[in-house]
């Protein structure tokens, strides 16, 4: 199994967890995320995620009507959640989604790197959601490791894109996550 995959699903498990905790008076609330609530937050995580995860797998773009979709107004979406992270887990488990480039916003990438954003995509907000609800994100040492490594290649690119905020210092003894969090502009602690 792909090392990757491998921390994708990591990430998922730990995703799906969080999304399960978060109450129906949680999604009115303000998120972590400058200008989301958490029900703009948790749409972004599904949406990008899960069916984002799995499309990039199959090579096919998103349905405008799944991108327009208010995933968290509907009533079992943490399950919905779930099932299609599951789904997009099983596409990355074919040996073709890992061959070839990918478009990525009309950019041809690497198949692999692109799973490496997932990868990001899933651990960042995932936490985020995490947070903004009083839930913990945890990851096995290994996958914040290999997170770490990610966040840190693509920190200049984001930031460009005001998708991350300026690096938050933390001891350099600091857990992999920990860091990988403070080096995407996330205080771990606060």
């Amino acid at each position: 199994m792909n090392e990757i995959h491998t921390h994708l699903t990591a990430c998922a498990a730990e995703a799906r967890r969080v999304a399960r905790g978060v109450r129906h008076d949680h999604l009115a609330a303000p998120s972590v995320c400058a200008d989301w609530t958490v029900r703009e937050l948790a749409n972004h995580l599904v949406l990008y995620s899960a069916h984002g995860l799995e499309h990039r797998a199959l090579r096919t773009q998103l349905p405008d009507e799944t991108v327009q979709r208010d995933f968290a107004g509907e009533d079992g979406w943490a399950e919905a959640y779930a099932a299609q992270l599951d789904r997009a887990l099983a596409a990355w488990e074919k040996p073709e989604a890992w061959e070839g480039d990918v478009d990525m916003a009309g950019s041809a990438m690497p198949a692999t790197e692109i799973a490496a954003m997932l990868v990001e995509e899933l651990a960042l907000h995932g936490w985020d959601l995490a947070r903004s609800t009083g839930q913990d994100f945890t990851l096995p040492e290994e996958t914040g490791v290999y997170l770490l490594g990610v966040v840190e290649r693509y920190a200049d690119m984001y930031r460009q894109y005001e998708g991350f905020a300026a690096a938050v210092d933390v001891p350099d003894d600091a857990p992999a996550f920990d860091r990988a969090l403070a080096a995407s502009g996330r205080n771990p602690k606060g």
